[in-house]
């Protein structure tokens, strides 16, 4: 919701903000996807380019999401955009996706990079990361189920480390002894049709900048500040995450990236010593912790608010008694992400298939955010002191266009489970239309029953 509408005053300045937008995209998802990246690129030149091209399309999307978030101030984000844009049916579909496909694939996806690193620490086996992945779902759920969360200062300060441990690795990358020469490697990499794919990986890591639309109503003079917050924050990311791709390259060679599962292990580990890289894996493991906890708390209260919006989900509005939080959600959200992890556990890479199970449903409603900027300029309904993006329409129509060429891209170029995410969202159509049915029967029952001639 608009500060104002609170009655209070916008308080953060330009680097404020950008600081609290670094923080929200800086996130665990840099110490997975470089490998995988590398394996759908051709060589180290367009590794380097896509994590480049990655960055400006995230300011491109960022500069929408400012628009949208100043002219349609509420907590609901792209759930409220969607319901005000195109209606009641698209805002289910978009919150029915986020509870079985979109929140709870980050869950899983999240939890297999914790599984990873902390199947280093503590050997479970083969299946041991997806075996961690599940116990730090459990876990969590439970905490949170008695009310445990994690504070907004302990979330800060795992960002802060997060970056620190970013800078050290990379840091350590640069003073290994290089295995081989970025600039002479030979590599029989993938065609190039594969780099849509390398795209959605690292837009993923990217991923936070949509988080801009919150931001626009806490910016003091929004309307002149926010493209200096988000060239501000996003220029820092990008310079942040090419230094640190730019050291693996330098220390593990192009074709060394393509073969590593972590980051710690090969000559980055032989920098710290063995217990060095135990050290980092640990602190990385709580980085992971971070984020899980974090996104088991948002997920289930957007699910909650699902519940509020649409009886024949009453059940996910039920809170605990005892500490008000949402236990069905909850329940819920952590049963589905433990399918899904039981799913990966079957797939070469868990936390890759997550991503191929989330991304062509995230892009897809990101498609429909990035029009309905479209459909709120032609409505004419804007504020003139909101934020507008600069060059209009040329912004909406990359945005647009990069969304359509990624829901290709996670379809061509990915494994079954996008086709399992686009089935599990086209499920949602049939149970939208069972529950308006519903609601339609018990309101025409009360409406008969209060008549006279009732």
């Amino acid at each position: 919701m608009d500060a104002s509408v609170q009655g209070r005053s916008p308080t953060l300045s330009v680097l404020q903000a950008s600081a609290m937008l670094v923080g929200i995209v800086v996130g665990i998802g840099i110490f997975k996807t470089p490998p995988l990246v590398a394996a759908n690129s051709a060589g180290p030149a367009e590794f380097l380019a896509l994590w480049l091209a990655g960055g400006v399309l995230m300011i491109v999307g960022a500069l929408c999401y400012a628009e949208l978030g100043s002219q349609n101030p509420s907590a609901g984000g792209e759930y409220f955009y969607l319901t005000r844009a195109y209606g009641r049916a698209t805002g289910f579909l978009f919150a029915f996706a986020r509870m079985t496909v979109m929140q709870t694939g980050a869950i899983a996806a999240v939890a297999f990079v914790y599984g990873d690193y902390a199947n280093k620490l503590v050997p479970l086996g083969e299946l041991g990361p997806s075996l961690h992945a599940a116990m730090s779902v459990v876990l969590f759920t439970v905490l949170q189920l008695f009310g445990t969360t994690t504070s907004g200062r302990s979330q800060t300060l795992l960002t802060l480390l997060t970056i620190v441990i970013l800078l050290v690795v990379a840091g350590a990358a640069m003073f290994a002894e290089p295995h081989a020469s970025v600039a002479n490697v030979v590599s029989s990499g993938p065609s190039s049709g594969a780099a849509g794919l390398a795209l959605v990986f690292i837009l993923l890591t990217y991923g936070g900048w949509n988080e801009a639309a919150y931001l626009s109503g806490e910016v003091r003079d929004a309307r002149r500040n926010m493209v200096r917050v988000l060239l501000l924050g996003t220029s820092a990311i990008i310079v942040l995450y090419l230094i640190y791709n730019s050291a693996l390259l330098y220390a593990f060679g192009f074709e060394g990236l393509r073969q590593s599962k972590t980051i710690v292990e090969g000559p980055v580990a032989e920098v710290f010593g063995q217990a060095g890289s135990a050290v980092v894996a640990l602190i990385i493991c709580a980085t992971a912790i971070s984020t899980i906890n974090a996104t088991i708390f948002t997920g289930a209260r957007s699910m909650f608010a699902l519940g509020l919006d649409f009886r024949p989900f009453a059940t996910l509005a039920r809170r605990s008694p005892r500490n008000a939080a949402p236990l069905t959600a909850l329940i819920v959200q952590g049963c589905i992400a433990l399918v899904l992890i039981a799913f990966g556990a079957g797939a070469r890479n868990g936390f890759q298939a997550m991503v191929e199970y989330t991304a062509p449903v995230f892009w897809t409603f990101l498609l429909l955010v990035g029009l309905s900027l479209f459909v709120f300029r032609r409505r004419g309904a804007s504020s003139p002191s909101a934020y507008r993006v600069p060059l209009y329409p040329l912004p909406p129509i990359v945005f647009s266009a990069m969304c359509v060429y990624l829901i290709y891209s996670s379809v061509m170029y990915t494994g079954t489970g996008a086709l399992v995410g686009l089935g599990v969202l086209a499920a949602g159509i049939p149970v939208y239309w069972l529950g308006n049915r519903r609601e339609a029967g018990r309101y025409a029952t009360r409406t008969v029953a209060r008549s006279p001639a009732g």
